[in-house]
């Protein structure tokens, strides 16, 4: 590989594994689209504290947004992924298939 044609840096945020698999989850969603924690939960088979870490992160990024509201008298938290994270999201998938398309040739 030469010098100029770098390998792409990976987003650490997302590259965790289950910050990435939450981010793909929310991708799929259309824009302002949320999915309810508790789906989320099991969707992605973690436990609930292991996934609010995960979502604090991604928070914290400006790759989320958490809203914490009620159902009748239940608290119900809803995820969305924002506009930040879906560009984020879209960079990192960018930035793995160069990476990708490039191990053949190292």
């Amino acid at each position: 590989m030469t010098a100029d044609k770098a390998l792409p840096e990976l987003d650490p945020v997302i590259h965790a594994q289950a910050r990435l698999r939450v981010v793909a989850s929310l991708n799929v969603l259309g824009d302002g689209d949320e999915m309810a924690f508790n789906s989320m939960k099991e969707l992605l088979g973690m436990t609930a504290g292991n996934l609010s870490v995960h979502l604090t992160k991604l928070e914290e990024a400006g790759y989320v947004r958490i809203n914490k509201t009620h159902k009748g008298r239940t608290p119900v938290t809803y995820v969305a992924l924002t506009k930040r994270g879906r560009l984020a999201f879209e960079d990192y998938t960018k930035a793995i298939r160069a990476l990708l398309d490039n191990a053949g040739g190292m």
